[in-house]
């Protein structure tokens, strides 16, 4: 996912300054403290939550491939959640060896890496209606393991700004996880299960985009990426009510991705604005 906003903090800028403030030799809890450290976690909140999403994503993607909807740009999708996945596990893992975090959250971090390797084995077999099940299922399992990373980080934060990055990431997420029961249900897995899943996903993605808007952490760029998410978010609310035909799957697969996106610049401003208040 790409950036074109000045004013958002770009991916690749992030992992730079989470490394960088990782090696910098400082280590919790003393350097929880500092304005420092709160910044970092506030980048180590998005990382660490992104992973939440990716989970999502990949598991998407392949029911996608599964079903034969734009299948090219679900393997394009899939390249780009591994990628994502593999540089941002190397760099919380920096905190570990580094140790930046302490010894419960390296583990928990460890058994998102693990839940993710096994993603990955997973998703490189040929897609059929058994391993999107398979898939899927894992996925989940890799998206419990970064939320208790993620929830982990956030208690280490003192700022409660710091729980805004957190929210919006968790809306990347929910993008993806809703899209996934989408196309579960145009698989014939479990449809009743998924119909309830994303019903209850769009009811907190909702309640959510709420509690930004309200939030007192706001500048002019956030504003107007909430605006674009509310939109973006009404595009694929009407593509996930049309029936799993053909146009319906390839409207879900479309509005998925463009809600991420301005999930994930969402996320990523209020990280920006977080360390702006810190700083």
């Amino acid at each position: 996912m790409t950036c074109s906003n000045p004013t958002v903090v770009p991916w690749s800028r992030q992992r730079r300054r989470l490394v960088q403030w990782v090696t910098a030799g400082v280590v919790l809890p003393t350097w929880a403290a500092s304005v420092q450290a709160q910044m970092a976690l506030s980048a180590a909140i998005n990382v660490s939550g992104s992973f939440r999403a990716m989970s999502q994503r990949m598991a998407k993607a392949y029911c996608q491939q599964h079903l034969g909807v734009m299948p090219d740009v679900a393997l394009e999708a899939l390249a780009k959640a591994r990628k994502q996945a593999q540089a941002g596990a190397a760099d919380l893992a920096k905190g570990s060896t580094a140790g930046a975090w302490p010894a419960e959250l390296s583990r928990q971090l460890e058994e998102v890496q693990k839940q993710y390797n096994i993603l990955n084995t997973l998703t490189a077999v040929a897609p059929s209606k058994a391993s999107a099940v398979a898939v899927a299922e894992q996925a989940d399992r890799m998206m419990a393991a970064a939320q208790t990373a993620t929830e982990a980080l956030e208690k280490l934060a003192r700022a409660p700004s710091a729980k805004l990055v957190g929210l919006a990431g968790r809306q990347r997420m929910l993008s993806q996880r809703m899209a996934k029961h989408y196309f579960l249900m145009a698989a014939g897995v479990e449809p009743k299960a998924s119909q309830t899943q994303m019903n209850a996903d769009a009811a907190e993605f909702k309640q959510a985009l709420q509690a930004l808007a309200a939030a007192p952490v706001s500048t002019a760029a956030i504003r107007t990426e909430l605006d674009l998410g509310q939109a973006q978010w009404l595009f694929f609310e009407t593509a996930m009510r049309r029936n799993p035909d053909a146009q319906g799957m390839s409207a879900v697969a479309t509005t998925s991705e463009r809600l991420l996106e301005v999930t994930d610049r969402l996320t990523s401003l209020y990280d920006a604005a977080l360390r702006e208040v810190l700083g």
